[in-house]
């Protein structure tokens, strides 16, 4: 595909191209159009939904599947990549009266399936309008038929599972073969009107993809030339939202790319997370204060309730609504035991929020009063390292599971961390096979092995092990470092981890 446009000499432009996937890039400045350079990006990742979604493609007859999971998380370009070979009617739901949302359908329709007519169809409901365009399929061929940010389009039309159930339970009228995909940004609707037990659909779904964000491995896929830590740097930022990630050049450092994105009240991620939240909640200024509070290092109900002023007894309301949504997490100290709920620690879970409420929000005013590069350097800069240092123990927490399958450990397991009154260990990794892992990780510069080697069997000697399992010690560091001969603790290094596939 060639696009032709004026672009300004000197700027690095990103272009996207939906329907394949992927998006284009100039990998250099621009000089003229005669002399301007693309790179491809492939699409990245997410082979074992694609299979998915093929196996029940390829199954004999019609088939249905919802795919769900947070905005931006890249539902829709995965759905894009899968039909871009075949016979599909792709539909994008809107806010807007439902006689425009079916006029766009059937408009869509003409054109999946060169049927010009069909545009100047009319219908006044969508069982008509599908009906149409189904009787345009050919009874040998299979249409893939997607409705994409569904809650809007059935918020406009509270029967329409009930008219797609009806269509599923008649087989599509025995007119083709049918291949459902109901795709949507809202997990509470997706799951209570779609996969729920009162939906009209529940029961006739083929399979479900609740989409993920990328591992830190698959993230670093979108900036294969930059070297491990810068790629860590931006897996803190942007976390696995392949959205975010295409965002961070692969030309620039992270800090100008930090500058930016985030500095310039023009860029897409400068009001991304208020923007994000605006859509999903009410009352924004409570979850304001509670993220902001968790972003500057209160866990537990009482310290949120003291910098927010929100009582104890209502902040479960918020702090539930915010947890539903994948951004906040619910940790307790892992010990193998029972979890108390009184030493509940809630923790901010997704990076950009995480990053956005600790630098940006709290600096708005002062930021927009400097220059990109002063705001940086005063207020960014100097708090970057340690706050990439927490970032990094989540990032290993990802990453002992990986080290488990490389390791060949067959048991189940969990992987969590501990905390009690004199002790505050980064990395638990509880073993069925009667094994304990301690870990300490180090971001940061290690001036003595000796002193945190000292500090980590302190450590485990602090451990609550009340069944008296064996304890290793693994390290986890951004740069190997030798251990004394003697030592039987287990390092790993940024580049271990981003080794493991």
């Amino acid at each position: 595909m060639v696009v032709k446009s004026k672009l300004d000499k000197s700027a690095l432009v990103k272009f996207r191209l939906d329907k394949a996937g992927m998006f284009m890039v100039f990998d250099e400045p621009v000089k003229n159009e005669q002399k301007t350079r693309w790179k491809k990006m492939e699409f990245i990742g997410r082979k074992k939904e694609l299979t998915a979604l093929e196996h029940a493609y390829q199954a004999h007859g019609s088939a249905f599947m919802p795919v769900y999971g947070r905005r931006r998380v890249g539902k829709s370009e995965l759905i894009k990549h899968f039909i871009k070979d075949k016979q599909a009617l792709y539909f994008l739901g809107k806010q807007a009266p439902p006689r425009l949302q079916l006029k766009e359908f059937l408009r869509n329709g003409a054109s999946a399936l060169n049927q010009p007519l069909l545009e100047q169809a009319q219908a006044d409901d969508w069982q008509e309008a599908i009906s149409l365009v189904l009787k345009q399929v050919s009874a040998e061929k299979k249409i893939v038929l997607v409705m994409d940010e569904f809650q809007w389009t059935a918020g406009a039309c509270p029967e329409l599972p009930s008219i797609l159930q009806s269509f599923i339970d008649d087989d599509w009228g025995g007119r083709c073969k049918v291949f459902l995909i109901l795709c949507g940004s809202y997990m509470g609707f997706m799951e209570k009107k779609v996969l729920g037990e009162k939906s009209p659909l529940f029961g006739r779904r083929s399979g479900q993809i609740f989409l993920k964000p990328f591992s830190f491995i698959e993230a670093g896929k979108f900036h294969p030339h930059r070297s491990t830590t810068e790629k860590a740097k931006v897996f803190f930022i942007c976390g696995g939202i392949p959205y975010y990630l295409k965002f961070f050049s692969q030309a620039e450092s992270v800090d100008i790319d930090i500058r930016k994105n985030f500095l310039n009240e023009f860029s897409a991620l400068a009001r991304e997370p208020e923007f994000l939240l605006r859509e999903e909640l009410k009352e924004l200024k409570k979850y304001f204060g509670i993220l902001t509070a968790l972003s500057t290092g209160a866990v537990n109900n009482r310290e949120m309730a003291r910098i927010t002023g929100i009582e104890e007894r209502t902040l479960f309301y918020y702090l539930n609504n915010l947890a539903e949504l994948g951004y906040i997490a619910r940790h307790y100290p892992l010990t193998g035991s029972k979890p108390n709920p009184k030493q509940v620690h809630y923790k901010l879970q997704d990076p950009l929020l995480r990053f956005w409420f600790r630098f940006v929000y709290p600096n708005g005013s002062a930021i927009y009063q400097m220059d990109e590069k002063n705001a940086f350097m005063n207020l960014i800069k100097p708090h970057l390292e340690p706050y990439f240092g927490h970032c990094y123990e989540i990032l290993c927490r990802d990453a002992l599971g990986l080290l488990y399958r490389k390791e060949g450990l067959t048991c189940s397991y969990e992987v969590g961390e501990y905390w009690d009154k004199d002790v505050q260990i980064d990395i638990v990794g509880y073993r069925r096979d009667g094994v304990v892992d301690i870990g300490e990780c180090k971001w940061g510069k290690v001036s003595s092995m000796g002193r945190l080697l000292k500090e980590l069997k302190m450590k485990i000697a602090s451990y609550p092990n009340t069944d008296n399992k064996t304890i290793n010690g693994r390290l986890f560091l951004r740069s190997r470092r030798k251990l004394p001969d003697d030592s039987n603790i287990q390092v790993n290094s940024l580049d271990d981890l981003y080794s493991l596939a």
